[in-house]
């Protein structure tokens, strides 16, 4: 083999499709995008569910339930959980029980805005619980084994635009406000003096 007769393998190279190059060439004139309209154009990339004009798919299913941006997201734990958890050592009795020392012992993972303690199961051990939320039926099984639960999760303010602080076009408003009312403040002691 020499220099001169090294050639890529079959099919390694694909020669690109030369277009515009004249009407004999196969892909002259339109350039084998077709005639005319918008797809003819260049940036089009095409309408996504776009049904050329037809009621598309997602606007004729129906829409159904309700999502609640500004629903707290709990980590739920149970009775039942917090007893096992018990008899394998990894909560001793009695103790204090907060979202932290149950994310540590691998109880509960992710807990944005706390733990919520559900009814779910048995509780054999007096605990005193710190949690977000709890059901009634599970503050009224721990009270009966003579532990404790204290709610401490407060719902979160919804900031509106009113309680914002003003953005920089606003503000500029209030400080030329505050210097307009300075300068006539000081004409009028001018005047009078």
């Amino acid at each position: 083999m020499k220099l001169n007769e090294i050639r890529d393998n079959e099919g390694a190279h694909k020669r690109f499709k030369r277009i515009g190059r004249g009407t004999g060439s196969g892909k002259g004139k339109t350039a084998g995008r077709g005639v005319k309209g918008q797809k003819a154009r260049t940036g089009h990339h095409g309408m996504f569910g776009f049904e050329g004009g037809q009621m598309p798919l997602h606007m004729r299913v129906p829409k159904r339930g309700f999502n609640n941006i500004f629903a707290r997201k709990f980590a739920i734990v149970n009775l039942g959980q917090l007893q096992h958890a018990v008899e394998n050592g990894k909560i001793a009795a009695g103790s204090t029980v907060t979202a932290a020392s149950l994310a540590t012992q691998g109880i509960v993972h992710r807990s944005p805005d706390g733990v919520r303690l559900l009814g779910k199961g048995t509780l054999k051990t007096q605990l005193n619980l710190e949690v977000a939320h709890a059901s009634g039926a599970a503050i009224e099984a721990v009270k009966k084994l003579g532990g404790s639960v204290k709610v401490v999760g407060v719902k979160a303010k919804h900031v509106t635009r009113k309680d914002r602080a003003p953005g920089k076009r606003a503000q500029r408003r209030v400080d030329s406000g505050k210097k307009r009312d300075e300068r006539n403040a000081a004409a009028q002691a001018k005047r009078k003096a």
